[in-house]
């Protein structure tokens, strides 16, 4: 990956890989493997659609589901359920892709505001996002990680939302361009800020006018325009679905790297996983 992108390529740090296509349960996973060995971080995408087919045919579901059984069960709207469905089976295909294990050998738990981590196997960190029809999951091994997805025809107004995401150097960078460029870097920027707070796990608490991102070299900065990281926060925007979707990464470096081995069956006592799946298979 160059380290000076042309003009008209995605705005991407070398620190994260670009994200992969990953139309069903059978992979391609080994692409997963390698941007998490490369960059410490991977981020999956596909279309509910394209699951479903697989996440109903698969003959241990509930064991799969875990806790979230109940919840699939007692969801009454079929779209509602079934995007909930293949949205849990994406998350545990790639936690498990990253882990080196089984889907159904761990358990997701939910934080407060829905962020989904894996109990007891805090390696690694997982984000979810989903619009229409979409569905995105980031894990990473070095710090936090958010991922946001819009459609790309989405249409934002810069007269209506100015004053609410941006920041005043946002804001003078914009003013300067013409609509259709600035209709773009306004959907990006909405999704890098999603993906940020995401990450940062404030979601929309955090004011978008407090933090801001350069329209140029897009790294993080201050509401003045100057510099507000010290390299490790790393960010990435692409087009996904013959640029149907624009999908935004933010991902953090602790700079510790403590858990690059991120296998389950190395990291934890045999035995003790060999209990956990039994427990998990009876339910």
């Amino acid at each position: 990956m160059p380290d000076h992108p042309a003009p008209d390529a995605p705005r991407t740090a070398t620190r994260i890989a670009p994200p992969v296509h990953v139309p069903g349960p059978h992979g391609p996973w080994d692409e997963v493997h390698r941007g998490l060995d490369r960059y410490g971080s991977a981020v999956v995408y596909a279309t509910w659609g394209e699951w479903l087919p697989a996440a109903l045919a698969e003959p241990g579901l509930r064991p799969l589901l875990g806790r979230d059984w109940q919840r699939y069960r007692g969801t009454a709207d079929a779209a509602i359920r079934y995007r909930f469905l293949t949205s849990r089976m994406i998350i545990k295909y790639t936690a498990a892709a990253a882990l080196c294990t089984g889907p159904a050998a761990f358990d997701l738990a939910y934080k407060l505001g829905g962020r989904p981590f894996i109990r007891g196997l805090d390696q690694i960190d997982i984000s979810l996002s989903h619009t229409d029809d979409l569905i995105a999951v980031g894990v990473c091994r070095t710090g936090r990680i958010g991922v946001d997805v819009e459609p790309a025809d989405r249409r934002m107004s810069f007269e209506l939302l100015r004053s609410h995401m941006c920041t005043p150097a946002e804001h003078a960078e914009l003013a300067r361009m013409s609509g259709e460029r600035q209709t773009a870097e306004l959907l990006r920027l909405w999704t890098l800020k999603e993906a940020y707070t995401k990450a940062l796990g404030q979601g929309l608490q955090l004011g978008f006018t407090e933090f801001g991102f350069g329209l140029t070299g897009g790294g993080l900065i201050a509401p003045d325009g100057t510099p507000a990281a010290g390299g490790e926060w790393a960010f990435a925007t692409h087009p996904v679905l013959a640029d149907r979707y624009l999908l935004s990464t933010a991902c953090h470096d602790t700079g510790l790297d403590t858990a690059r081995d991120t296998a389950v069956d190395t990291m934890l006592d045999p035995a003790f996983m060999a209990a956990v799946e039994d427990a998990l298979a009876t339910g």
